[in-house]
């Protein structure tokens, strides 16, 4: 059995480590990679197979974050999985350092694939777990896309492409924060009704709390019995989730910590 209260304290963890890489940084985002933070520890720490020390080991499940942006979250999730030493986190965007901006899958071991242009990790995700279904490998695909993401329309094309070769071994999540770099997603370009589009296009979905631990593990649990279609699981978070002065605020999608926020920021999550 899972430990909801364990998973939380992760969560906590990686929450400070991702808002020290930035503040060290000073570029970067922190409202989407503290919004769907939740959601990638529930997935790495409960539920993904994988070997950090054979980190192209077969039977691996594979995880793509396809909103690349964040990227703090993937590399403090990797390395509190064991990937390589929590000491090179502070080494985020700089010269030759593994942790870029967006994710290589050239220099890091973990990252499955390069991620940053938007609308492409559903599509890379399709060939993956068509693939593994082709090889009898029953090892599963984890993807990670944004709501603001969701306006390109390469992402509909790859839905469309999930129903129809009955992908139930690809597991989507939409970090549903309803915030993107140039305001409220809806003003932007609205989406909605997310839910009924996706069911539209032949696939299972589930609606949760993104912040909820033991939502999100129901849900992963769910798709994971879903047979013949895949699961897309929306999760409804929170930008900035955390740090009460981040939450909500549009100005930190790309707006990274001074070094006073971040002492405030951690007191806060610690709750001293």
């Amino acid at each position: 059995m899972t430990d909801v209260n364990k998973l939380n304290n992760i969560a906590r963890e990686v929450r400070i480590d991702i808002l020290k890489m930035l503040t060290s940084a000073g570029s970067g985002h922190t409202g989407g990679s503290l919004s769907a933070t939740d959601i990638a520890v529930a997935i790495y720490f409960s539920k993904m197979r994988y070997n950090p020390q054979d980190p192209l080991w077969d039977g691996r499940d594979r995880f793509i974050m396809s909103k690349g942006h964040a990227a703090p979250l993937l590399y403090a999730v990797l390395a509190k999985a064991g990937y390589f030493s929590k000491d090179i986190l502070n080494d985020l965007r700089k010269i030759e350092s593994p942790l870029q901006g967006h994710p290589c899958c050239k220099s890091l071991a973990g990252v499955e694939v390069s991620t940053g242009s938007l609308g492409q990790g559903l599509s890379v995700s399709n060939g993956m777990a068509l693939g593994l279904k082709l090889d009898n490998n029953p090892a599963r695909i984890y993807c990670i896309m944004g709501d603001g993401e969701v306006q390109e329309g390469q992402v509909w094309e790859a839905a469309m492409t999930s129903a129809h070769y009955h992908l139930d071994n690809l597991c989507a999540v939409i970090d549903r924060n309803g915030l993107q770099i140039d305001g409220p997603v809806e003003k932007v370009m609205g989406i909605e009704p997310l839910t009924d589009k996706w069911a539209a296009f032949g696939w299972h979905v589930i609606n949760i709390d993104g912040h909820d631990i033991k939502a999100v593990l129901g849900a992963l649990n769910e798709a994971e019995k879903t047979k013949g279609k895949p699961t897309m699981i929306i999760a409804n978070t929170v930008k900035g989730k955390g740090v009460s002065f981040f939450e909500g605020k549009v100005e930190y999608h790309g707006t990274t910590p001074s070094v006073e926020q971040l002492d405030k920021a951690i007191k806060e999550i610690n709750n001293v």
